[in-house]
């Protein structure tokens, strides 16, 4: 019988769930992950983690923040040509800032700015819960670390695309950065960095240029008003701009003025009389094309950027200071020596055409060229536009050229500029009337460009007629035929005659032959010699020398001494027409003559320093030997005679005050064939001068020597400047002979006269006694005494 089984019991209850203890865990889990990821979300924006943030500014950035600033351009005697920038910007010193514009600023951005470490949190909470109406919660340190180091523009990261989430890690850098500030800086130099780094409209950035842009005046000069005006804008600097919104500008500027009440920075009384004022602005927007010469600064520009380039820096951003060769002194001299006779030059050039019922637009034979003006307005850049707008219309684009209105356009009367009633042909028609000038300044011992004028008016005319324009030398290219005979073999007393000759050449494999003409059609028959051929410019003398010494060897010669623009090899390459030369590279060639033979490469900039002031670069002279020091004596002997020998181009000099102190001057004028070009070529003991005279087409110019030679055009402009620069005492330019020889002249070179008497109008220079001469030369080491001397 089996044992009963045991009853059976019920199974115990399970305890009941604690749901209160779960949901705390939960609760502590997520309170430990959320204050993990706030303890560490600083951590992995400022590491910027796995790329999702974007790159936050590193220690050397926030130690040594880069502001954009203006880079300044100086002459070589310390005048500020100008600035180059994108932002116009130049950083003052606190204790050169009003302490009252410091208070305005505080009372109206940031009234607890020295109480916090970079971040408000009252102003904060107050904007949060404003939804931002109740103003921003950014301070002074948040909004400087925003434009220093543009953070809104900088690497947003993966997660700055993303809306909403990006605002958030914008705000956060922010933060992060302006505490660090907060840690590094100071309060006054926090408002230092905040008041010159801030926009204030009208390309206006940092309060110094911002006080002269508005007020004229300097940061620490700024009156109340003033000084709220400027804090006013920074709120937002287009809508509160005073020069075009006045009246939303005055609210503004007055709200800031209440603020200042409010903060007890001025009494009630004051703040309430200084809101009645109007705004007052003396308005003027400094553009970075300012300054006396722009000719001169785009040449610069031009270098300076491709140096930048070249090294690592930003012309436009990094507050470099450039130091240039031009003296502003000779710069104003050259200027006013162009411009007065250019002026002149133009009316009677005006009245000229004027009394012969005609165009300057002409052939070589004086009649005018027919749809001149048409055919020009064709090239020019408005005319593809308004071509391209009327695309297989020509009935409104012919309208369209000949529609009329009111333009401004340069004149010589009154104060440069005038309004006219003009069509787009006639401004054309009228501008090409206009004969332009090019003049460069050179000290040949260093290469120093001293005096730079591209043209007659920068503000209308942007062409720089120095070195971007070429045109045929004329007669200025001869001195290089003498060059070639001189060093190889001939002296200034060799003689050649003046005749008519026939040159025979071959060309593409056919024989030619040209007959060069003197200007005048006249020949001599005298038997001259070399130095008074090239004095008296004499076409058929040169030409015989071309052929004898060859006209490759005259385009190697000009190579060499600095012409660096192409030249033809053809027997009249003498006269000019081998190519076009600029007078920038003219004035490096003749350079070489006076430089002992060493052909030195023109300067621009003597030096660079940073914002610091610190010299980062410094431009040493390059200098090369050309030709023997004998042959460049030889050579500025044969440009005097210009002056000395009968009949000498240069002879018009003796109408100017230039002949004191045994003074000497060496120069060659120039003519292109159609009087289209007018060329002098100056030398004295101490600079080279250039200058080129003639219209903006070849077809414009006069019919006739008597108006268009160089000597007449050109000429004047170097006598009036030389004058001037002789008169200055401020400029160490002293009248004086060129220097005595360096080295044995072994070749014969001074000769007997020609027949036709010397031109005199004061004691000549080169008159000395017979015996003088040879016991001056017998006492100059190194010089040889020629066997005979006849004066």
């Amino acid at each position: 019988m089996s044992a009963p089984e045991p009853p059976k019991t019920a199974p115990a209850p399970r305890p009941p769930r604690r749901w209160p203890n779960i949901v705390s865990r939960t609760v502590w889990g997520f309170f430990v992950v959320f204050l993990g990821i706030f303890l560490l979300y600083p951590i992995l924006v400022k590491s910027n983690f796995l790329f999702l943030f974007g790159k936050s500014p590193g220690l050397e950035e926030l130690e040594s923040p880069k502001v954009e600033q203006a880079s300044e351009l100086y002459t070589a005697d310390g005048v500020l040509l100008g600035k180059y920038f994108r932002e116009n910007r130049a950083p003052v010193a606190y204790n050169k800032i009003s302490p009252l514009l410091i208070k305005a600023l505080i009372a109206t951005e940031d009234v607890r700015f020295y109480d916090h470490s970079g971040i408000d949190l009252t102003a904060l909470a107050r904007a949060v819960s404003g939804g931002g109406k109740k103003g921003g919660g950014s301070t002074l340190t948040q909004q400087l670390a925003k434009n220093l180091y543009k953070i809104r523009r900088g690497d947003r990261g993966l997660l700055g695309y993303i809306p909403l989430v990006n605002i958030l890690v914008i705000k956060t850098k922010e933060w992060l950065t302006a505490v660090e500030l907060e840690r590094r800086y100071t309060k006054e130099e926090i408002l230092r960095m905040y008041l010159n780094t801030v926009e204030y409209g009208s390309n206006a950035y940092g309060i110094k240029v911002a006080a002269k842009t508005f007020f004229n005046t300097s940061p620490d000069s700024l009156k109340p008003a003033e000084a709220a005006m400027l804090v006013g804008v920074l709120n937002n600097p287009t809508a509160f701009n005073p020069r075009f919104h006045p009246e939303a500008a005055l609210k503004r500027r007055n709200v800031v003025l209440e603020r200042m009440g409010q903060a007890n920075v001025l009494p009630a009384a004051t703040i309430a009389a200084l809101q009645k004022e109007p705004i007052v602005l003396h308005y003027r927007v400094e553009k970075h094309i300012d300054g006396p010469d722009t000719y001169f600064r785009g040449a610069v520009s031009q270098f300076v950027n491709k140096w930048c380039e070249a090294n690592g820096y930003d012309m436009y951003r990094d507050g470099l200071r450039i130091y240039t060769t031009i003296d502003s002194r000779m710069q104003q001299h050259a200027e006013e020596a162009l411009q007065n006779r250019m002026k002149r030059l133009q009316r009677d050039f005006d009245n000229f055409w004027r009394n012969r019922g005609g165009n300057p637009w002409v052939d070589d034979e004086g009649h005018e060229i027919p749809d001149f003006i048409e055919t020009q307005m064709k090239r020019t850049d408005q005319y593809k536009l308004l071509a391209a707008r009327y695309r297989g219309q020509p009935q409104r684009l012919d309208s369209a050229l000949h529609a009329k209105r009111p333009m401004k356009v340069f004149t010589w009367k009154g104060d440069g500029d005038t309004t006219l009633v003009l069509s787009p042909l006639d401004s054309l028609a009228y501008y090409k009337r206009f004969l332009h000038a090019g003049m460069m300044t050179m000290d040949p011992f260093t290469g120093h460009v001293k005096a730079w004028v591209g043209g007659i008016n920068y503000r209308f005319f942007k062409y720089d007629h120095v070195k971007q324009g070429r045109r045929q030398a004329g007669s200025t290219f001869k001195p290089f035929v003498y060059l070639t005979a001189l060093d190889n073999g001939y002296s200034p007393c060799d003689r050649i005659r003046d005749q008519r000759v026939t040159i025979n050449y071959v060309e593409n494999g056919q024989p030619m032959e040209w007959k060069p003409d003197n200007v005048t059609r006249e020949y001599t028959g005298i038997n001259m010699t070399l130095r008074h051929a090239m004095a008296r410019s004499v076409n058929s003398v040169t030409a015989q020398l071309t052929e004898k010494v060859g006209w490759d060897n005259v385009v190697n010669y000009a190579h060499k001494v600095g012409i660096s623009s192409p030249l033809l090899s053809v027997p009249s390459i003498g006269l000019g027409s081998g190519g076009d030369v600029s007078v920038y590279e003219m004035v490096d060639a003749y350079s070489t003559f006076v430089n002992n033979g060493f052909q030195s490469e023109p300067q621009f900039v003597t030096r660079i320093e940073d914002r610091n002031g610190n010299v980062i670069h410094q431009f040493d002279p390059k200098q090369k030997r050309a030709i023997p020091s004998e042959t460049a004596w030889l050579m500025l002997y044969m440009l005097r005679g210009g002056m000395d020998e009968p009949g000498g181009t240069s002879q018009a000099l003796w109408d100017y005050e230039l002949w004191k102190k045994d003074n000497q001057i060496g120069g060659k004028t120039g003519t292109t064939s159609n009087y289209s070009d007018g060329w002098y070529m100056g030398v004295t003991k101490d600079l080279v001068t250039g200058v080129w005279v003639g219209g903006e087409d070849r077809s414009i110019h006069f019919h006739g020597s008597q108006q268009g030679e160089g000597g007449r055009m050109a000429l004047p402009i170097f006598g009036a400047y030389m004058e001037k620069l002789y008169q200055d005492p401020a400029l160490d330019i002293t009248m004086g002979p060129f220097p005595k020889p360096t080295t044995k002249i072994s070749k014969k070179y001074i000769c007997v006269s020609e027949s036709e008497p010397r031109r005199r109008r004061a004691a000549p220079v080169d008159t000395i006694a017979t015996d003088n001469l040879l016991e001056q030369l017998n006492n100059e080491p190194g010089t040889a005494v020629p066997d005979s001397i006849k004066l």
